[in-house]
Order: C-alpha cells, then structure tokens, then sequence
C-alpha cells in the first residue's frame, strides 16, 4: 500500500497512474500518481514492503 502524500489516500500499487509521457524523466523517473489527486509520489521502497509483509503475517 502506498499512501498519498497530499491527500492521504491509500492505494495498491496496481492502481497507480504511470509518469507524464511528455515529461523530460519520463523514461528514468518511477514516481506514482495517486489515483484519487494525481500527486506525484516516490514509489514504495522494497525494504518498508517487506517489513510492512513480515509484519502483517505475524499479526495475523
């Protein structure tokens, strides 16, 4: 799950809307869209991922 940083929306990494095609970092840059604000986001670092997976299965 990433969460928005304007709007605080939380969202799958499957809903994200892809980087501008006309922007100039279009093909190195890996930002996300919220779906909800179109706020540019970082994606979700692998290491907070696998915390945030090693920490569901143990509270489950």
């Amino acid at each position: 799950m990433i969460r928005c940083g304007f709007c605080g929306h939380e969202f799958d990494e499957g809903q994200v809307k892809t980087g501008c095609a006309s922007c100039p970092m279009s093909s190195g840059c890996r930002m996300v869209k919220c779906p909800r604000c179109n706020y540019e986001n970082p994606p979700e670092p692998a290491l907070v991922r696998k915390i945030r997976s090693i920490l569901k299965k143990s509270g489950s």
